[in-house]
């Protein structure tokens, strides 16, 4: 057997472990607690690959207990995991390992153990609790049935009191266990000094039951002889199924956030002097260091690839599908998938600083925010549960006056009736589905309130560069500066030199392709402002940069009335031979995006930094009619506030760290996903695919969120105004009042699961 499961190996088969043993890469997957006799224990969890059937457990358990030190080990053959007890003193992490490739199996280190073993553990309840709740439901309704199809004395008075016995016992199963979060839940209120939606519900259930226990134990007592068992037992069902469902999408989000987190590497092959490997924790990366990425690992780090040309897959990321071409000087990003060849980088960005980890703070932060329209659905439901206490007391009052024996299940419809699941789940479900489906596309929503504003948004200023431009400008033309040179030639040079730097115009001039492989450059260095100085074979020095780095600074300027900004000059020290221009080159989809915001009827407006003159050129060629040129950060502020104060619903769109403050001050931002970090954390939302495009589905997806949240609330609103009549006049019993106060629940969730599908 071990040979035929070994083939199942191979997914984690190159892990190192001497990393295992690293103190710092064991807090990933190891915790550490203190025996009764005071020795320090350590439990770790693992991830198994190479599992077929459930004898594999056994083996592996065998496996582990015979390594000295290994205090006990438990095999979920299900879940294919591990969970071992180990005592650090005698063994390790990779002795672990060793033992379960031992056994023809293999090993990695798993790091969301905890938090998904809690999930388990809060699913497997949830799930015995409907069936418990389901399973004595069903026999409570098989003791209950006889007395609904008996017609006048055809069932005997002893029989019927001894089928109302058999459905108290089997009741008790569901009171004392399956309805446990109800009671739970309704006392956390009460001691809180507030009335929860479990309140209402806990109530209707005691009074159910001891209203039904009166009827079993003296059926001529005050609560009549009419049992209503049936009904709390599926009432009970029918709502922990609802809730068991919501469960369930709570889960699927939180494992669609560990999904993007295993796309993180755990090891990293780390350059040393002399272009030696060494193996090390991705924990242990620093700014500077150089690391080598085989073909079909992640990129570790956020940094820039040094040589070479490659392929990323950047879907987790971004939503891109295809593939990105990656060549030298262009920046990779940690998580993504090197596809076209071995490649190296160097790190610039490590952990929390990388823009992977911002997503999945950004998507955490999302998923556990409580929006404004949940806060007003929560805060209506305190004074609408009152009202319904009030009305249930009413109900009661009234029938027994009426007619005594119906009092008791009138007054329980009412309360189950009347929860208002529905009207705290409308929004949030509806914004959360939302925030997912943008996701997925590369958009994430760092706050949910945003969603609501950018549905009625009116209008929308953009920023120019970075955001309706490429960040990286594109080579436009070379201008021989001395009548001898040669255009190509030098540009090929050039271009070799340009590799050097990540400078945006040295890797636009690089990007061209045709750097020459001739053209070795010794003793290469950076001046920050100026640009770049090497030495060609020859010895002799060459720059490429601005013209008084170039030139000198007493050169005179060539091409009067360029823009020196968008261009660069090369030549030896104190001799220009050629000035390379640049032009930003516009999105590819910025055109199509804006006309489809403008034809939504949303007014758009550019703002910039930039010369009057080239903002003007850029808005013509996309038919904008509003544009502010030389644009500082106080005069956007101004453009914004003045367009609020004539009642606009204002959207901002940048990248830059003078965008921080507009950011802050629209109504609704975005922050495109290369964009300053500062910026990133002003705004509402980050478009990390930066695609514009992106942007209108962003609000084609928010407007159809706010119409799921008023269909809910719709909904919600018509089904309690129609329900708690039907339970006041008596009818609508109590089991028909849990069956629609589930439904209603799940028709919410329901319906706003078709959010972005």
């Amino acid at each position: 057997m071990n040979a035929a499961v070994s083939l199942g190996a191979e997914p984690t088969s190159g892990l190192d472990l001497a990393v295992l043993d690293d103190p710092i890469e064991q807090q990933r997957f190891t915790r550490w607690t203190e025996a009764a006799d005071g020795q320090r224990q350590a439990e770790s969890a693992f991830q198994l690959s190479g599992m077929y059937c459930a004898a594999c457990a056994g083996i592996i358990e065998s496996a582990l207990a015979a390594v000295p030190g290994v205090a006990e080990a438990h095999v979920n053959s299900a879940s294919r995991r591990a969970q071992i007890r180990w005592d650090p003193a005698q063994t390790s992490p990779s002795r672990l390992v060793q033992a379960i490739r031992g056994a023809g199996y293999d090993a990695a280190p798993d790091a969301a153990a905890s938090v998904r073993e809690l999930r388990r553990k809060e699913r497997r309840q949830a799930l015995w609790r409907v069936f418990v709740a389901s399973f004595c439901a069903m026999q409570v309704m098989m003791f209950a049935t006889p007395s609904y199809v008996a017609h006048g004395n055809e069932l005997a008075p002893d029989l019927r009191q001894l089928l109302n016995w058999g459905s108290w016992v089997v009741t008790l199963p569901v009171l004392l266990f399956s309805a446990g979060p109800f009671f739970t839940g309704a006392w956390r209120s009460l001691r809180l000094h507030k009335i929860g939606m479990d309140v209402p519900v806990a109530l209707g259930l005691l009074v159910t039951f001891v209203a039904s226990s009166g009827a079993t134990f003296d059926p001529t007592g005050p609560f009549g002889h009419d049992v209503y068992f049936d009904s709390l037992t599926m009432f009970v069902s029918f709502l922990l199924g609802g809730r068991y469902l919501e469960m369930s999408a709570r889960h699927r989000a939180a494992e669609a956030l560990e999904e993007t987190l295993s796309g993180m590497p755990e090891t990293a092959l780390r350059l040393k002097v002399g272009d030696a490997v060494e193996t090390v924790s991705v924990l242990r990366l620093v700014r500077g260091d150089r690391v080598r990425v085989p073909v079909g690992a992640a990129f570790p780090a956020d940094g820039r690839l040094e040589q070479g040309q490659t392929e990323a897959d950047e879907s987790l990321l971004t939503g891109e599908s295809r593939p990105v071409v990656k060549q030298a000087g262009d920046e990779v990003v940690a998580g993504s998938i090197n596809l076209g060849a071995p490649a190296t980088m160097q790190v610039e960005r490590v952990g929390a600083d990388t823009r992977h980890e911002a997503i999945v703070a950004m998507m955490r932060d999302a998923m556990s925010q409580r929006p404004a329209l949940a806060r007003w659905a929560d805060a209506w439901a305190a004074p609408f549960l009152w009202t319904v206490l009030a009305l249930a007391l009413g109900a009661g009052l009234v029938w027994s006056w009426v007619d005594p024996s119906r009092a008791v299940w009138v007054m329980v419809s009412v309360l189950i009736v009347t929860c208002p699941c529905a009207l705290s789940l409308a929004a949030p479900s509806a914004l959360v589905a939302a925030a997912g489906a943008l996701a997925r596309r590369g958009v994430m929503v760092q706050r949910l309130d945003a969603l609501e504003a950018l549905a009625t948004m009116t209008r929308l200023y953009t920023d120019k560069t970075g955001t309706l431009t490429e960040e990286r400008p594109q080579w436009s033309r070379t201008v021989l500066l001395a009548d001898d040179g040669d255009a190509v030639t030098l540009t090929a040079q050039a271009a070799s030199l340009a590799r050097w730097s990540s400078h945006p115009l040295s890797q636009a001039l690089a990007a061209q392709g045709m750097a020459s492989e001739q053209a070795p450059w010794d003793a290469v260095q950076e001046q920050a402002g100026a640009g770049l100085e090497g030495a060609d074979g020859t010895g002799r020095r060459w720059r490429l940069g601005s013209f008084a780095w170039v030139g000198g600074e007493g050169a005179l300027r060539h091409a009067a009335g360029q823009d020196e900004g968008q261009a660069v000059y090369f030549g030896p020290v104190g001799q220009p031979l050629a000035r390379f221009e640049f032009d930003e080159r516009l999105r590819p989809d910025a055109a199509q995006a804006l006309q489809a915001l403008g034809a939504e009827g949303i007014q758009v407006g550019l703002l910039s930094g930039d010369s009057t003159e080239r903002v003007s050129r850029l808005a013509a060629a996309l038919g904008l009619t509003e544009f502010h040129g030389d644009a500082t950060p106080a005069i956007k502020r101004d453009v914004l506030a003045r367009a609020q104060a004539d009642g606009a619903i204002v959207g901002m769109v940048g990248d830059g760290i003078n965008d921080a403050p507009v950011l802050a001050r629209a109504n609704v931002s975005f922050a495109m996903g290369q964009g300053a970090l500062v910026a990133r954390s002003h705004a509402d939302a980050v478009i990390v695919s930066n695609r514009l495009e992106d942007l209108v589905l962003s609000r084609r997806l928010a407007r159809q969120a706010m119409t799921v949240v008023r269909q809910n609330l719709i909904w919600a609103a018509l089904y309690n105004s129609a329900c708690i009549p039907l339970a006041m006049l008596g009818y609508l019993p109590p089991w028909a009042a849990g069956l629609g106060m589930a439904l209603s629940s799940l028709l919410v969730v329901g319906n706003a699961w078709r959010i972005g599908r």
